[in-house]
This record gives structure tokens, C-alpha cells and sequence, in this order.
């Protein structure tokens, strides 16, 4: 019998809760210009909602998108597999030919036929684990990537409206970080702190590059105050573009600020 790697997942899955990560994947070149585009959903929690949301949002820039979920735990894989029959048979909002399936996995994406995915999604996985384990997790994930490909880990809330994810590489190197943030009622970016990935969230404090970043966003986001007048988004777009111009290597432009999105490159948070 094989050895899948990993911990269950808690298990929170929630109905569009992953819709900011969905929507980061879709528009990237190492998604748009796979030569298979195949992609994992790794730990998809109590049931397959999220990864059916995933293929849904994904097929509107791939038609041929494939997406895999997988999960430790058999029960949830058994369940998945049960709302994959029932969208078959047209009892859900998803398409009947929704190019979905689901299997047992961990760390070690099994994917039959020796396949490599174009962009492995691993949400609220590494959550439970220590800083420390996050390196090895990435590198065995990461491992299975096709080349070019990317490995997408982050984490959100529990109804999706503060997260914040890492792009990696296939050889395992973080290329950057990125917030998406929901801005309407927004009380500072800051919040985002609770939110960040395993690999930076021991690392907000005085001192760590991460946090002069949340710091520095606050301080902006406040300076932008009197443009709430226009809306959230022209108080966003403003404190980035601050950001930016005092230094912040800021990557994109506002069609991914108005978002609530702001990207840089790891190493302008990478740890000390």
C-alpha cells in the first residue's frame, strides 16, 4: 500500500473561499502557456467544493484545464468523489464535463501515467506545521512540478476575504509574495498578518523584512485616507503606489491593485 505524506487538512472547506487564489492562478504564464495544463489541488479539505471552483474559474483561460484534487484522508476523498457523481449527473451548479477527479495523495502528488502538473495549489496545508518543516514540504511538492511549472502555497481566512499565498519554483525557490485582501470594510492591511503563509508568519516582527513591509502598507493605507472618499480601491491603489515609490519592488500594475492584490518578489520579505 503506498505511503502518502502529509497530515489531514482541518478539513474548513468553504463555498468560493478560495476565489482570490483561483483568480492569481488563472492569469498566470506558467498556467496560460503549459504545455499540460494539469493541476493538482493539494489538501482540499471536508469536501471537493473548492477544486470543482478551481476547474470552473481555470477553464475560462484553458479549456483543456484538468484539475486533480487530493487528499490524505479516504473518507474525504470518497465524498469528493460522491459530489463529482452528482455534478456527472447534472445536480450541481458545475458542468456536467467539469474535467475533474480525485485520489489519495499527499506531499508526494501521485499522479498517474507519471505526469507533471503545470501548477500545484496547496491551500491552508502547511497551517499545522512548523516553520522549520516548510522547506522539505515545499522541496517534495516542488519536485513534482513539470518544468516551468509552479508550486502555489498560501493560506486565507475562513471565507476568503484576507490571504496571502507564495509562488515557488520547481527547484523549491520562493519567487514571491503575494496579499489579496477584500477591500470594502478593510481596517488596515495589517490584518493580513494572522493570514500569512507558514513561512513568514513567525517572522512579523520588528526587525524581519515582512513586517517593515506590513508596517510600511499601514502607514500608506492611512497617509490614503481622505481618497476613501472614492472607494476602497482609491485608497488601495494609492497606498501601493506609495509603496512603490518610496522603493518597494512592486510587481504588476493596477489592474492587479484594484484587486486588492499587491505582489513582491521574496526576497524583498525573505526571512533574516
Amino acid at each position: 500500500m503506498p505511503t502518502h505524506e502529509g497530515r489531514p487538512t482541518r478539513g474548513t472547506t468553504g463555498t468560493n473561499r478560495l476565489r482570490r487564489v483561483d483568480r492569481w492562478i488563472a492569469q498566470l504564464p506558467e498556467f496560460r502557456g503549459a504545455a499540460d495544463p494539469l493541476v493538482v489541488d493539494l489538501g482540499y479539505g471536508a469536501n471537493g467544493v473548492t477544486t470543482l471552483e478551481l476547474e470552473a474559474r481555470l477553464r475560462r483561460a484553458r479549456a483543456d484545464v484538468e484539475v486533480l484534487g487530493l487528499e490524505i484522508d479516504p473518507d474525504r476523498v470518497a465524498r469528493a468523489s460522491a459530489q463529482l457523481a452528482a455534478t456527472r449527473a447534472g445536480e450541481t451548479a458545475f458542468a456536467p464535463d467539469a474535467r475533474v477527479s480525485f485520489a489519495r495523495g499527499g506531499f508526494e502528488v501521485p499522479i498517474p501515467g507519471g505526469r507533471r502538473p503545470a501548477v500545484i495549489r496547496a491551500f491552508n496545508v502547511l497551517r499545522q506545521y512548523n516553520e522549520d518543516d516548510v522547506a522539505g514540504a515545499w522541496r517534495r511538492m516542488a519536485s513534482r512540478l513539470a518544468p516551468g511549472g509552479v508550486l502555489v502555497e498560501g493560506t486565507c481566512d475562513e471565507i476568503g476575504r484576507v490571504c496571502s499565498w507564495i509562488d515557488v519554483s520547481p527547484a523549491a525557490e520562493p519567487l514571491r509574495l503575494t496579499l489579496s485582501l477584500r477591500l470594502a470594510d478593510l481596517e488596515r492591511p495589517g490584518i493580513v498578518a494572522e493570514r500569512l503563509p507558514k513561512a513568514l508568519i513567525h517572522r512579523n516582527v520588528p526587525g524581519e523584512r515582512i513586517h517593515d513591509l506590513l508596517a510600511a502598507l499601514d502607514r500608506e493605507w492611512e497617509r490614503a485616507a481622505p481618497l476613501g472618499t472614492f472607494g476602497a480601491t482609491q485608497r488601495w491603489v494609492a497606498a501601493v503606489s506609495a509603496l512603490r515609490a518610496g522603493g518597494v519592488p512592486v510587481i504588476g500594475g493596477r489592474a492587479r491593485w484594484r484587486l486588492g492584490e499587491l505582489t513582491v518578489p521574496w526576497e524583498s520579505v525573505r526571512p533574516l
